[in-house]
This record gives structure tokens, sequence and C-alpha cells, in this order.
């Protein structure tokens, strides 16, 4: 059989799985069947003893919903804004790296399905599209995640890339000035790019529609940094990653961020803080945006979820700027009690990556789907019309 007829087939087939998705949960099965282990447990893991992985979903449960009963709810409004930015439901994609290891068009297909879903896609640094590209697939709004590197020309350049290729907002991550302890990479073997060597040969013979998108599609690329590297290591992602590690600076300082807000002088978000005292720090800079953060848990181990650290940080910004929080959220009764507890939105990045692993910009559509057909059903069962009733009356902590 032809590759091309493997690959229509493989879709009919992951078209099948999609239908029978009934929760982020399902994606997440299916994209474990259907992504080489290396890459499902790059997604999918976090440090050391992935404690802090385990308390960003399990710290949902801490809270109750206190529902308010005989309300019209013959229409609910789901839609929202951030920074300015109206979105179709108070869930935006969070910038992930190198979103080709799960399925071979990436960043292209992520971003079209949030353009189609009406909400906010944030392309990373690690991309394997370029901000170009991206901009060219995705007719919606866009984010650019961003880092402080040591070369401050190659900031200025990106800066000057997104503000041409009109991107909305800046979103600088601050808790990655090195690598957090990943061991299930190290268990797996995980490599960038993926490597066909003995040890990994069995599993990438188990998927090898995976393996044959891989080896057919273009060369796998850091896109957004590939021309400050020699012409002929451009597509050597090894070199490209070693590129990039030496450039994340452990001298970065709050002055440093301040500056990139200054360059940007546009909506600007801080991800990747957890305490009210980095919260009152990001606003007093020029932060109009925070994002309480533990990267997935993929940094310090033992840190608090990010549920559990929003209230906190919500009562230290006040009115000064947006607080939205990243970790954790599998189910629409997540998206209301962050909602409840002062979040403006909530911003998914393995939800919707199961969907891409489970069937590309399909599996992401459907997680999406999945995610804002809860919230609507979840706010009619709290009584809620609009976001905008989905205070703190609503919630309170388990007893």
């Amino acid at each position: 059989m032809a590759w091309p007829s493997i690959r229509a087939l493989d879709e009919r087939l992951s078209a099948w799985h999609l239908r029978r998705c009934q929760n982020i949960t399902d994606l997440r099965r299916v994209a474990e069947r259907r992504v080489p282990a290396p890459m499902f447990h790059y997604m999918d893991g976090a440090a050391e003893d992935e404690v802090t992985l385990a308390r960003n979903t399990r710290d949902f449960a801490n809270w109750e919903l206190l529902p308010r009963n005989l309300v019209d709810i013959s229409y609910i409004d789901p839609t929202t804004t951030v920074m300015g930015q109206k979105i179709a439901f108070p869930v935006i994609l969070a910038p992930t790296g190198m979103s080709r290891l799960f399925h071979w068009e990436g960043e292209r297909a992520v971003s079209r399905a949030a353009a189609r879903a009406g909400t906010i896609y944030s392309l990373s640094t690690m991309g394997t599209h370029s901000i170009e590209e991206v901009a060219a697939a995705c007719l919606g709004p866009k984010w650019f995640q961003i880092y402080v590197f040591k070369d401050r020309g190659l900031v200025t350049e990106f800066i000057a890339r997104c503000k041409a290729a009109r991107y909305h907002a800046l979103c600088l991550t601050i808790d990655l000035a090195l690598t957090g302890n990943r061991e299930r990479d190290l268990r797996t073997g995980m490599t960038v790019p993926p490597k066909f060597t003995l040890r990994s040969w069995f599993d990438f013979v188990l998927h090898p529609v995976w393996s044959m998108s891989f080896a057919t599609s273009s060369p796998f690329s850091l896109a957004n940094i590939a021309h400050r590297v020699n012409t002929a290591d451009q597509n050597n992602v090894n070199t490209l990653v070693s590129y990039i590690g030496e450039q994340f600076d452990r001298t970065v300082t709050w002055d440093d961020a301040a500056k990139m807000i200054a360059q940007w002088d546009g909506p600007f978000a801080i991800k990747g803080i957890l305490t009210a005292d980095d919260a009152k720090r990001a606003v007093d800079i020029g932060a109009k945006c925070i994002i309480v953060s533990n990267h997935g848990g993929r940094q310090l181990d033992h840190v608090p979820s990010s549920i559990g650290a929003l209230p906190e940080i919500v009562a230290a910004v006040g009115d000064r700027a947006e607080v939205i929080v990243d970790g954790g959220i599998r189910r629409g009764t997540d998206v209301l009690k962050a909602l409840a507890l002062g979040a403006r939105a909530c911003m998914v990045g393995r939800s919707y990556l199961f969907g891409l692993g489970a069937g590309g910009e399909a599996g992401v559509t459907k997680a999406l789907d999945i995610l804002r057909t809860e919230v609507v059903r979840d706010m009619a069962l709290l009584g809620t019309r609009n976001v905008a009733e989905i205070t703190s009356a609503y919630v309170r902590r388990r007893r």
C-alpha cells in the first residue's frame, strides 16, 4: 500500500478514536497509543518525583462549587476578554516547545484549531514552525512566548518579528533559567531530535505512521532560531538545542524584564509566578497579565500547585493586572473553580497536546470542543449565565 494511502487510512482510524473520546483523559489514552513512548512521556512527564505534576490536577478537588438553582439559564455566554482580546471561552493555549514531536504538523495544526475555536494560541520560542509561518496559518489572536536571553540582540529581533507579524502580546517565561531534572526522559531515552537507534527501534516500529510521517516531513528544526547558527547546522537540532541552552541567562533580573516590557510597548504577560511577592514585582514593572504557573511541574518539584497559589496572587495583584492560571486543567469544572477564585482565564498545555498526539489538528479541535462544552454545561448547572457572574460566592474550600 502506498504511503499516502496509509496516512489516509490512519486519519480515518484517528477520527474513529476521536469520536469515542468523551474527555481529556480519553485523549491522553489515545495519544499514548499513537505516539512513541519517548515522545509521549516527554509530553506527559515532569521533574523528579512528579509531586507537583500530581498536585496540579489533584488540588482542584480541594474546592467545592456552590450552585444556585431556579435561575434562567436559557442562554449561556462563556465569552471573556484577556488583555483586550475577546475570546469564545475562558481557555487559551499555552506555549509548548517542539510540538512536531507529537504530530508532524505541530504548531501550525494547533494554531489553526485555536483560531477555529475562537481563542488565543501562544507560540513557543522553541517552536518547530517560525513566527511568520504560524502567523500565516493562524487567523486568530496570537501571543509569542519569549525568554530574556544572553544575546539581547536575539530578543530585540524576536520583538521586531512579532510586531511585523501582528502578534497581540508577548509572554515572558521566567522559571527556566536552567532545565529541571526530568527523569522520565532519561529512562525512555528521549532525544531531540528523535533518533532511530537500536534502543528506540522497536518502539518506532510499533508506531509506523508516526515514524513515517516524521521521516517524510520537512527536517525537524527549531525554526525561530535556526538562522542564528552556521548555515550547515540550521537543520542540526542538537546544535540548535545546545545554542538555546547556552542562551539561558542565570543573571536575569526584574530590571531586564522591565526593559523588555518597554521595548515591546504592548500587552505583556509574565509566566511562571507562584508567590505574591513576584506577582507584585511583575505588576510594578508594567506587566498587564500574571500567569500563575509551575511549568507543568517540569522545573522545581514540590512547589505549590497553580490552583493552590492562585488566591494569594489574586489578592496581591487586585485590579492592577489580569491573572491567568496554568496547570492541571482537565475539566470544565476546573475552569469554573479558577474563575471563581479570581482568574480571568485558564491556560492549557497538556490538554491540547494529548489531542495533537491523538489526532493532529482534529485532535486539538476535539480537546477544545470538550473543554468548551463542559464549561458551558457547568456554567448552566452552577446557575451562572456569563463569566462575570462566576465569583467567590460560588466556591469554597472543602471541609
